[in-house]
């Protein structure tokens, strides 16, 4: 009766952990949940931004990527930061700060003072992201269950990107742009709630020193990259002011390299990048972001203003793509728990590729049916490649660096939507100062896809090339040397 009792006491135990698991996974996909979805909504408001607010194509692309470009500058320092002072404290943290500036971009005046709330909402965004991979991997330690639930959290990316272009359409032409920011508030609210109910707080084993420097250099390298592509059509691609903007990017990052190697605990653990799967990785997440930032952007004018949808009308659109997102993300994820990134890499980059491939061929106004079939691939190529970028980030790695993993890639993600927006708007710009029905844009809309095509063409080749079996022999190797560093 005893040994019952206590076998009936110890299923109990493992029902309350995996809801406890389940719980814990739900709150971090509503965290990724509100910051997909507040950029994904936003493209789709940007003309109605740009005409309430009298903003040019460079303003409007600042709304989105000075939010991308602080997001992207701070998630390894939160991520780092986490890892020392506790996940869940910095999670509830950035839950609160993402609320408040989610609710001054809603009443923000001007231009200016929204692109300023941006940043704030981007330092809160900063500790949701990388925290809550960080928080998933050390609640799910078995591979498996590690991979499916990441795979889940991959596939919340594409729920965010198909809920925000229609919930963002409707909520433009029933209320305004400002209502996109107003309904992060009570979800924001609801998961810093949550949190302190239901994540136990972890941090990791060793304290890690601050790395001041090495975070002035990666804002100061990545701020000017951004600046200069953004700014150029318009200042001239030659001009002092954008080269010097492009000279100060690769002094600091060639800056931050060095002294990264040399510091004693450096934001970004350089000898992570020694791990061949983890340097495909994380070249994939710039690219395959960058694409879908561009693609967003691009194709957001291209509906609205080139064919004269409305917000809801671009927003269902769009829908194909990020659906097949959020469809494909936890299919990617059981792949990879079984068959490794591999399979998931590549079906991702020849689907970009193909997309690429069918609109930069001659045609006319392209069809409807064009549409939907290219707006299919690239969901369809973005879905499979996000959930393996994310289980080859964290696989391997020492669990005591797991935030700081994960924040690297998390870092190239937000770049590359970050040079998204800013290489295809910049690519807009310089055919044309407003955006129409014309050939000047027409040609402008096939380059920026040429552009989209070879990134899958590069995310095959890398994907292809750092998931073979000499890498994974490699990626071992690199994790054996740092384990034993750890232990000295």
């Amino acid at each position: 009766m005893g040994a019952a009792t206590q076998q009936q006491s110890t299923v109990g135990g493992v029902a309350r952990l995996r809801g406890r698991s389940l719980l814990v996974l739900l709150i971090c996909c509503c965290s990724i949940f509100i910051v997909g979805l507040d950029t994904s909504a936003l493209n789709v408001a940007l003309p109605s931004i740009q005409r309430d607010l009298h903003a040019s194509i460079q303003g409007a692309q600042w709304t989105i990527d000075a939010y991308t470009l602080v997001l992207a500058s701070f998630l390894i320092l939160s991520a780092s930061t986490a890892d020392r002072i506790g996940r869940r404290r910095v999670f509830q943290v950035g839950l609160a700060i993402f609320g408040t500036g989610s609710l001054l971009c809603g009443l923000a005046p001007s231009l200016g003072w929204l692109i300023a709330f941006r940043v704030l909402q981007a330092v809160g965004g900063s500790m949701l992201n990388p925290v809550a991979l960080s928080i998933i991997s050390n609640t799910f330690t078995e591979p498996r269950a590690r991979a499916r639930a990441i795979g889940v959290w991959g596939g919340v990316v594409g729920v965010s990107i198909a809920a925000g272009p229609v919930l963002g359409g409707l909520l433009v032409q029933a209320f305004s742009w400002r209502a996109i920011f107003f309904i992060n508030v009570p979800i924001a609210a609801a998961a810093l709630v949550l949190a302190g109910r239901y994540i136990r707080e972890s941090m990791a084993a060793g304290r890690r020193r601050f790395d001041p420097l090495g975070q002035v250099l990666l804002i100061t390298g990545v701020g000017s990259l951004t600046f200069g592509i953004i700014e150029a059509p318009m200042r001239g691609w030659g001009s002092t002011e954008i080269m010097s903007c492009f000279a100060i990017a690769v002094g600091a990052l060639v800056g931050l390299v060095w002294w990264e190697f040399h510091h004693r605990d450096p934001l970004i653990d350089l000898r992570f990048f020694r791990s061949p799967p983890f340097s495909g990785a994380a070249a994939i997440a710039l690219l395959a972001f960058t694409a879908q930032g561009g693609f967003l952007l691009l194709n957001t004018l291209y509906l609205q203003d080139a064919l004269d949808f409305s917000p809801l009308e671009a927003g269902l659109a769009i829908l194909p793509m990020a659906a097949l997102m959020a469809v494909v993300g936890p299919i990617s994820g059981r792949v990879v728990g079984r068959y490794g990134p591999r399979p998931s890499l590549t079906m991702g980059g020849l689907s970009v590729l193909l997309a690429g491939l069918i609109t930069v061929i001659p045609h006319d106004d392209p069809p409807y049916s064009r549409l939907f079939v290219v707006y299919s691939l690239i969901g369809f190529g973005l879905g499979w490649i996000n959930a393996a970028i994310t289980n080859t980030a964290v696989s391997g790695m020492p669990n005591r660096q797991a935030g700081v993993a994960a924040g690297i890639t998390s870092t190239m993600r937000q770049l590359g939507q970050t040079l998204g927006v800013a290489i295809i708007g910049s690519i807009i710009a310089a055919y044309v100062t407003e955006v129409a029905q014309t050939p000047a844009f027409m040609s402008a809309y096939h380059v920026s896809w040429a552009v989209i095509g070879a990134i899958g063409l590069a995310n095959l080749v890398i994907g292809l090339v750092t998931t073979s079996h000499r890498a994974q022999r490699s990626a071992l190797r690199n994790a054996d040397r740092m384990g034993a560093a750890a232990r000295d």
